[in-house]
């Protein structure tokens, strides 16, 4: 990889060409055929790659074992450096979707390097950061998507009944339905059967029928209501959580670099 191309990583834009060329040294190339593994998640990490050829996938597993796509990376890109930061295990899979070339960059070099150039911190933490906010809001969907999923397996066939009835109940459907019944019953009643009609004026028995209808349509739909508005309460509680994780995790980023200045300062 020549200075241009890795200045052209958003990482490093900032370097100038002599730093540029110092990093240079510290990157050894490595090429990759379409549908290798870089590495898994939880595999140990001391390193992250740079993109000069090719296209790489970020994905991992979720808890339904699915896999999610967090990111497919291209020339100029780059992935693995949370671990080369920390130097714990990946965070995800790293799956070559067309031949690559990539240049990897070790924790030990980078540490060389940053000791020289202490600026590339802020630039880590910018990267870091605009990586954070997209992962955030595929999760979102992820999560909101999975309570979904959660709801139809716990629920029962009385809950898709009331469900079902709450729907109609609330339509178009029903009010046309319930007007051509009345007007239907009343006609029966009033011209067609004349005084031998089964519930003649004023309908007592009508009323009596529409009475039971009102009396069990309130409580089903109060039931249909009442999920909808737990599963509102959850997935409120989900989106909490996953932007608590999320800040915590940048704070963590943010410790991790501040201690990566004050390492360089002594």
């Amino acid at each position: 990889m020549d200075v241009e191309a890795l200045r052209s990583v958003p990482l490093f834009a900032s370097l100038d060409e002599s730093a540029a060329a110092k990093l240079c040294k510290f990157l050894s190339i490595h090429d990759y055929p379409s549908s290798a593994v870089v590495f898994r998640n939880h595999d140990p990490g001391d390193a992250m790659y740079l993109i000069d050829l090719g296209k790489v996938r970020i994905s991992l597993t979720d808890a339904d074992g699915h896999m999610v796509t967090l990111a497919e990376l291209g020339s100029g890109d780059f992935f693995g450096e949370m671990s080369m930061l920390d130097g714990h295990g990946r965070s995800a899979d790293a799956t070559v979707i067309e031949d690559a070339r990539l240049a990897k960059l070790t924790r030990h070099d980078f540490l060389s390097f940053i000791d020289s150039d202490p600026h590339i911190t802020l630039e880590m933490l910018t990267a870091l950061t605009r990586r954070l906010r997209r992962t955030d809001d595929l999760l979102r969907h992820r999560v909101s998507r999975n309570i979904n999923e959660l709801e139809a397996a716990r629920m029962t066939l009385s809950d898709r009944a009331a469900d079902k009835i709450a729907e109609f109940g609330g339509s178009w459907k029903f009010i046309f339905s319930a007007i051509a019944f009345l007007s239907f019953w009343i006609l029966v009643n009033t011209w067609v059967l004349m005084n031998k009609g089964f519930d003649p004026f004023p309908y007592i028995l009508l009323n009596l029928a529409l009475n039971m209808i009102f009396a069990l349509q309130a409580p089903i739909i109060m039931m249909s209501q009442n999920r909808q508005a737990q599963k509102d309460r959850l997935r409120a509680n989900l989106d909490y959580q996953l932007n608590l994780k999320n800040e915590l995790l940048l704070t963590e980023i943010v410790h991790r670099l501040d201690a990566l200045q004050k390492t360089k300062r002594e």
